[in-house]
């Protein structure tokens, strides 16, 4: 399993990055993304101690690959696309948007706008709209199945679409805390549970490798 959706306490996790990366490797994880909520309050002070703790890790752990990254949250539609360029200055190796959940008060229009912009994931996306997902599947951008509740209520949805058009998916746990982690046997259920395959989870796990 290949997680690139986790947060440690630089936002509201309540980890640190060290003992988020030790639990996940301990069942079985072998790549993590650290993407901590951000807007342009604290990108420039979260993203840089990211990357030095995934450089520590990474230099003496063998079975688990962390990569810093960051997840745009609530930031208004038109201030996403320069915000994310802000983090890719800054460093930041994933750059993902907290997408219209339908169970948090996302503005409407982040959906699209996030999708103009230089990012690699649209987190739990909620009802998106068709002609978004095409613009997502030609610009590479991945569609997020998410396992945590709430956000995991449409996962039907951007499955049925991303399969229907060809955009590309990932399934990530966007965790807060150790019970968030899951290992492979439950993210494939949960890739099961949104009337997909295996081979689809297959897929995704490809389309996260490609990160670390």
């Amino acid at each position: 399993m290949i997680d690139l959706h986790t947060h440690s306490l630089f936002s509201d996790g309540v980890l640190i990055p060290a003992e988020l990366v030790r639990r996940a490797e301990n069942i079985g994880i072998t790549g993590i993304a650290i993407t901590d909520h951000g807007d342009s309050s604290n990108i420039d002070f979260i993203i840089p101690r990211v990357i030095t703790a995934a450089d520590d890790l990474n230099r003496v752990l063998k079975n688990i690959s962390v990569v810093p990254g960051i997840e745009l949250t609530h930031v208004p539609p038109p201030l996403i696309a320069k915000t994310a360029e802000k983090a890719r200055s800054l460093g930041a190796k994933i750059v993902t948007v907290h997408g219209e959940t339908i169970v948090e008060p996302v503005v409407p229009g982040t959906n699209s706008a996030a999708l103009e912009a230089d990012i690699d994931i649209l987190a739990h996306p909620g009802l998106i709209s068709e002609e978004e997902v095409v613009i997502a599947k030609k610009k590479g951008i991945l569609l997020e199945i998410s396992a945590r509740k709430g956000h995991s209520l449409t996962n039907g949805h951007v499955a049925f679409l991303a399969k229907k058009t060809g955009a590309k998916m990932i399934i990530n746990t966007d965790t807060h805390e150790p019970g968030d982690l899951i290992d492979d046997a439950q993210a494939k259920r949960v890739v099961l549970g949104a009337g997909l395959t295996e081979n689809d989870f297959t897929a995704m796990q490809k389309n996260a490798a490609s990160f670390l």
